[in-house]
């Protein structure tokens, strides 16, 4: 396991940094594609390890090429997975390749890395089971590893909770449409990330099924997808990085083609830093931040349900921007890669932030005085990301176990070099 000590350039901020595509887009339209008669071609793919089990999936199947820089997928409407998926620490990959194994012709063992193992996957087997599909637990009920039957054809109304997972209700999603009659979705309780349901249904649209979206129940017709050309917008939950490292510093951060993509949920992050006194515009499809270091504001409060990715770089904003801040909502992230409140907490209260754990949230008191730590990544992408951005509060910080950011952007520190220096291996 490897260190990185950080060591950024001073005085603010002057970059352009172009950040990857959404896999959160992605690998919805590669299911899509996966599961729709004929061939597409999808541009922009990013090349992180989410993605890329899914690319693996339709690699092994003999179901992918590539033009130039373009994936093309073969699909079918009942795959035949391979038997063995490796997950590794891919959430969402996983859940969305095991509703696909439920409806496949073939048996498949979905499994991953031991943090993958400890996440949750009761809901979504309990509710594929309810559909007709054999789920059979390899270890703990309730999580990976599982072997799935494609036992699942016929649709009708299923009811799950809405308030642990989004990826659940998605993973149900992309393949309703497959089954005769279709799919009716009925959500107990208040959904979180409202916004990547939302972003799944737009997915599925350009792939030609038309979603209907209500507050306590979503529609998916029986219906065919059908194959196109698809490009994958810039990831907002990546912006939010370099946007909120001006904010930190003070200077300007342009983000080329990032207005693309303001239909995503983390696109809120636009609006948070405004509240911090950041400046944003628009240059074309281009996305402009500017800010002021220094700049503290007196209380905010945050509800961040639907754009919860954002909640460990936002808690590193607010330390530095914010006298009292608030984050609510966002109490199931402790079951995400980490405990993303404990995790943040714990490893910020290192450098001297005071970051106070609620059931939903968080409690900081912000513009205290930092030092430098080792800090632990927990096996979590985005709290390396956001960990790297306290060096340009402080001297000292070293990051444990960096290479967890190739679950999302595998080549983070190297875009970021103007933002964060050239970063060295630490003793």
């Amino acid at each position: 396991m490897s260190r990185l000590s950080l060591n950024p350039p001073r005085g603010p901020i002057r970059a352009t940094v172009k950040v990857p595509g959404s896999k959160s887009v992605a690998n919805r339209a590669l299911i899509c594609a996966m599961l729709a008669e004929g061939k597409s071609t999808i541009r922009g793919i990013p090349d992180g390890d989410d993605t890329q089990v899914i690319l693996d999936v339709l690699t092994a199947m003999s179901a992918v090429s590539m033009d130039g820089d373009a994936f093309v997928v073969h699909g079918v409407s009942r795959p035949t997975l391979p038997g063995i998926i490796d997950a590794g620490l891919a959430g969402t990959s996983s859940r969305f390749l095991t509703a696909v194994a439920a409806i496949a012709t073939s048996v498949s063992v979905i499994d991953g890395g031991e943090p993958l193992r400890g996440r949750p996957m009761a809901d979504l087997h309990e509710a594929l089971q309810s559909l007709g599909a054999q789920i059979e637990p390899l270890g703990t009920v309730g999580h990976l590893p599982v072997s799935v039957s494609g036992t699942i054809s016929v649709g009708g109304e299923i009811r799950i909770r809405s308030d642990v997972s989004s990826q659940f209700i998605s993973a149900l999603m992309l393949i309703a449409p497959t089954l005769s009659g279709g799919l009716s979705i009925l959500l107990d309780g208040t959904a979180v990330s409202q916004s990547y349901i939302e972003l799944t249904a737009r997915v599925m649209a350009a792939f030609g099924v038309e979603v209907q979206c209500e507050p306590n129940s979503i529609v998916v017709p029986e219906a065919s997808y059908v194959p196109c050309e698809y490009v994958v917008e810039p990831d907002f939950s990546s912006a939010a990085f370099p946007i909120v490292a001006v904010l930190l510093r003070g200077g300007e951060i342009t983000i080329p083609y990032l207005a693309t993509a303001m239909t995503q949920g983390d696109a809120a992050i636009l609006d948070i830093v405004r509240q911090l006194g950041a400046t944003v515009a628009q240059h074309g499809n281009d996305v402009v931040v500017s800010a002021s270091a220094g700049k503290v504001t007196d209380e905010i409060a945050l509800t961040m349900s639907d754009c919860s990715d954002l909640v460990p770089v936002v808690a590193v904003a607010l330390a530095q921007c914010a006298k009292n801040a608030r984050i609510d909502g966002v109490g199931f992230i402790r079951h995400k890669e980490s405990d993303r409140l404990g995790d943040v907490a714990s490893e910020m209260s290192k450098v001297g932030a005071s970051v106070q754990v609620t059931d939903d949230g968080f409690r900081i008191e912000g513009a205290q005085a930092f030092s430098g730590a080792v800090l632990s990544t927990h096996h979590d992408h985005r709290l390396a990301m956001s960990f790297a951005l306290l060096s340009l509060l402080t001297d000292g910080i070293v990051i444990d176990d960096p290479s967890v950011v190739s679950k999302s952007w595998p080549h983070y520190f190297d875009d970021m070099v103007d933002i964060l220096g050239p970063v060295r291996v630490a003793n």
